[in-house]
């Protein structure tokens, strides 16, 4: 009896088990956390959402970095209504809802089968058993009457030693048989042996029959697996109607969705692309060269994988361009490429844009446009009224009378003239011939402005160059307005010389006393849901 009692227990323990998760763990599946699944009338599920935060902003929120400390892009989102993505979450949900589900449908029926496959040898067991206390209470009971029966015919028995034994009947008047004598030791041992036989099988009996309560209730939980089997599949077929309704949804309208978000997404790129400057990070040191003034830089618009380094040391004087292969190898070599203008430059205002360096020529207000791929000269246009040659130059001096820069919507100029009393001017220049496409006067002195840059049409102008150093003055282009700010820079090296944003990177570069630094930028931009 071991045997079948050992399966017994392991079954009612598995069984125990699927009755602790199924209570525990599937109404939570079923809730889909914040969505809950019901039965409406017809039979078709329904779906309950939990209720959301009441007036939600109507704008996007954007807050974005161009790196992280290990170089990674980093941009965080605030939507405006917390259920545009949440219908796509609850269709994810549902379909790993789903799997679990039919998961445990499979789970459970491999133990309904062993489960009935034991329930069949239970039963049979059962009858045998229950057979076998029927069978041995006859045979109990016969073996009752035949005693009976034999006490009531035979009168006494009078025994005469081992040997035999001698029968006497009752006596009549005028008889007196006597029978012969008979051998009844063998008799006697043969009735001793049953009865110890009949009292070791009413011992058996007396174990099994605690044994068929037990296996009354193994039929129950039989029953209990049954039930939940069918509980499950139900429950399958009615996540199968849901999902097909939600799936039958979503494909009819997926074309046009899809078409839909990937316009909005372009559209929203180019916007989280721009931003208001929040932030800026501590100095990231690439490499150490150079005097104390000098300009580098990368391509913004570089083809992908063109990760190239422009280097120029010096402000003036000058007329050699180094160009590295990668930015690796700026980092750990001397391996560059000499490229030679055709006139020195004046300042550390350069830019490297679409293939083509831009410099204010020595001694002149004259911007010229030189081609890496042809060595030549591409274009060159005054800027007219401009100072030059010390006349308006940043704080630290160095011939910076005229910054070009770049940013996310292209070529800009900042110079001062003497129409605009030595304050800062705006110019948005054409990449390809060079001209003044539309210009902004600022009431900041040129002079007292430490470094400057572009980022989305707003130029930022630091407090100074040397020592603490904080960007405080913002003018925006797109209103024509100004304000003050106050975002520290970490002037690691006590000395900056050229400080300019690349759009692609998102990222400051600066030349920092003979050191050649990165600063992280992080953004902030309202995006009007009108926009989208």
């Amino acid at each position: 009896m071991s045997v079948p009692l050992l399966k017994i227990g392991v079954v009612l323990s598995t069984m125990a088990m699927i009755t602790n998760w199924m209570s525990q763990t599937l109404p939570s599946l079923v809730g889909l956390n914040t969505t809950k699944l019901t039965a409406a009338q017809g039979g078709y599920p329904d779906r309950s959402i939990g209720v959301l935060p009441a007036n939600p902003e109507e704008s996007w929120q954007v807050y974005s970095s161009a790196q992280d400390s290990e170089g990674r892009c980093v941009c965080t989102v605030v939507a405006p209504q917390q259920t545009m993505c949440s219908r796509d979450a609850r269709t994810k949900q549902l379909r790993q809802l789903l799997e679990k589900v039919q998961n445990m449908t499979q789970s459970i029926q491999v133990l309904d089968q062993r489960t009935q496959r034991d329930l069949q040898y239970v039963v049979k067991m059962e009858d045998q058993l229950r057979g076998l206390e029927t069978k041995f209470k006859q045979v109990e009971e016969n073996h009752k009457q035949n005693i009976a029966k034999q006490y009531k015919t035979v009168a006494f028995i009078s025994i005469d030693g081992d040997e035999g034994c001698q029968i006497r009947l009752p006596p009549e008047p005028q008889r007196d048989f006597v029978f012969p004598i008979i051998p009844l030791y063998p008799a006697r041992r043969h009735l001793s042996s049953s009865v110890t036989y009949f009292q070791a099988i009413k011992a058996k009996m007396a174990e099994l029959r605690p044994l068929i309560p037990v296996l009354e209730e193994y039929k129950a939980d039989a029953r209990l697996v049954q039930q939940f089997k069918e509980e499950v599949q139900n429950l399958t077929s009615s996540l199968s109607l849901l999902q097909q309704e939600m799936g039958a949804y979503d494909y009819d309208d997926l074309h046009s969705r899809v078409v839909n978000l990937e316009e909005r997404l372009r559209a929203c790129m180019q916007k989280l692309a721009c931003g208001k400057l929040t932030g800026i990070s501590d100095a990231i040191t690439i490499k150490t060269s150079g005097s104390r003034f000098g300009s580098w830089m990368t391509d913004p618009l570089a083809p992908e994988g063109d990760t190239r380094v422009w280097y120029m040391d010096g402000y003036h004087n000058n007329r050699f361009v180094r160009e590295y292969k990668s930015m690796a190898d700026f980092m750990a070599s001397d391996n560059f490429t000499s490229h030679r203008l055709p006139h020195p430059w004046s300042g550390t205002g350069q830019v490297v844009y679409n293939g083509s360096i831009y410099f204010n020529k020595f001694q002149s207000n004259m911007i010229i446009k030189f081609d890496f791929k042809t060595s030549t000269i591409s274009r060159s246009q005054r800027l007219d009224n401009a100072g030059y040659s010390n006349t308006y130059h940043y704080a630290w001096g160095g011939h910076s009378d005229i910054d070009l820069m770049v940013d996310e919507s292209g070529l800009w100029a900042v110079y001062a003239t003497n129409q605009n009393a030595g304050n800062i001017v705006i110019s948005k220049l054409h990449p390809m011939t060079l001209l003044i496409l539309q210009s902004w006067t600022t009431n900041h002195p040129r002079r007292s402005a430490g470094e400057s840059f572009m980022i989305c049409g707003t130029l930022y102008v630091t407090n100074g160059y040397s020592g603490g150093t904080k960007v405080y003055y913002a003018y925006q282009t797109n209103s024509s307005t100004y304000e003050y700010i106050d975002i520290v820079l970490q002037n690691k090296y006590s000395h900056i010389s050229m400080l300019d944003y690349n759009p692609r990177d998102r990222a400051l570069y600066a030349w920092n006393n003979g050191h050649q630094v990165l600063y992280n930028v992080t953004l902030f931009h309202v995006i009007r849901s009108e926009q989208l």
